[in-house]
């Protein structure tokens, strides 16, 4: 039997989340918000991948106070306004899927938000141009040519925390069954683990402990506040000699673990143009291997995994619990339909859908679905 279509619980406090396979969207930006709030842009979007085949599908980021925002088309979550467009969409959507367990990502986006549109070029914005006040660890710009942010005080630490809370507490609100907390790609949580942009001289810099520890002072305290399924999403490599490896993402999950993550979702880089990625297929996986054997954390491998026999093999090899994907997803919406095709798996559908496909994969819909007329 194929591993990618074998159940999997993601433990938890409430009992753990049973998914029907090892499938999981990864949090894709859709730079369609109004104001914060998602719009039917996000109804169609979460619609098409709720009917995946996947196990779990994640919200992108999802930004926990107004200046946390990638760009000011990105989707928030930190008033009774943003929260009730989410909820409101979230719910259409749901009718118009299979059941599906969800998984939101918080993000505060540090020095990398007040940005443009990436196909305007992903610029900061100024003032003029609708941008605001950005923050980070230390006053250091992304780029050399970016005005740096604001140096974090400990009441700014302090603010931010307490919104991942708050926002925690609004996704569970609404029935979401899990939470990703974003640590990766150059963001705020990023910026403060990486030697790159965090150069304090306190209690959070300089030292390894020094600068895991507003991560998990964050994460603790959204612990406290959320049952469900808790995880992290981090760049295991800056790809900068130096900087922020893979032995002290190792370390950092047996951390973040002993704190209450139930999964570490692995990703790289986003902190520096200087970094030097060696692009590949499934690039990343090797760093998803080594933070599982170490840590032992429910560990989700992303990057660059495109082929359902790739999928499968990365499980039957041992190098990660489930298997998350991206463009692939935007590109083809029912890529797990064609993964069980391939791999002789069995995926939930609409029953609107049940005689949509071709003869010789009709199994794929399970035996509920088959003899549909």
């Amino acid at each position: 039997m194929s591993k990618l279509f074998t159940p999997y619980t993601l433990p938890s406090p409430r009992g753990g989340l049973l998914l029907a396979n090892r499938i999981v969207v990864a949090p894709m930006c859709q730079y369609a918000a109004n104001h914060g709030e998602a719009t039917d842009w996000h109804l169609m979007h979460w619609g098409n991948l709720l009917n995946s085949g996947a196990a779990l599908f994640t919200i992108e980021a999802t930004a926990v106070v107004p200046e946390g925002r990638i760009t000011p088309a990105c989707l928030g979550l930190w008033d009774d306004r943003t929260e009730a467009a989410l909820a409101d969409t979230l719910q259409r959507a749901r009718k118009l899927a299979p059941p599906v367990p969800v998984c939101i990502q918080l993000a505060h986006a540090g020095r990398k938000a007040s940005s443009a549109l990436p196909w305007a070029g992903a610029q900061l914005l100024s003032g003029a141009q609708g941008g605001w006040e950005t923050f980070g660890p230390s006053a250091l710009p992304q780029l050399a040519s970016e005005p740096p942010p604001t140096e974090m005080t400990r009441a700014h630490m302090d603010h931010v925390r307490d919104a991942f809370v708050v926002a925690a507490q609004r996704a569970d609100r609404m029935g979401i069954e899990a939470i990703e907390l974003h640590g990766a790609h150059g963001y705020l949580i990023h910026e403060f683990l990486s030697p790159i942009a965090n150069q304090r001289t306190d209690d959070y810099g300089g030292s390894f402990d020094n600068r895991i520890r507003f991560p998990l002072e964050i994460f603790a305290a959204m612990r406290k506040a959320f049952s469900g399924v808790l995880g992290i999403r981090i760049s295991a490599s800056d790809w900068i000699e130096g900087a922020w490896d893979v032995a002290q993402s190792a370390e950092f999950a047996k951390r973040i673990k002993a704190v209450g993550c139930d999964f570490i979702h692995v990703s790289s880089g986003g902190i520096s143009p200087a970094q030097k990625i060696a692009l590949g297929a499934g690039y990343q996986v090797p760093f998803a291997r080594d933070i599982r054997q170490s840590s032992g954390l429910p560990t989700i491998a992303v990057g660059l995994i495109t082929d359902a026999h790739q999928a499968e093999a990365v499980l039957q090899a041992g190098e990660a619990d489930l298997v998350a994907l991206a463009r692939a997803f935007l590109y083809e919406p029912r890529w797990g339909w064609h993964a069980a095709a391939a791999l002789g798996g069995e995926v939930v559908a609409k029953e609107n859908y049940w005689r949509c496909l071709p003869r010789e994969v009709q199994a794929v819909f399970g035996k509920v679905a088959i003899g549909v007329r």
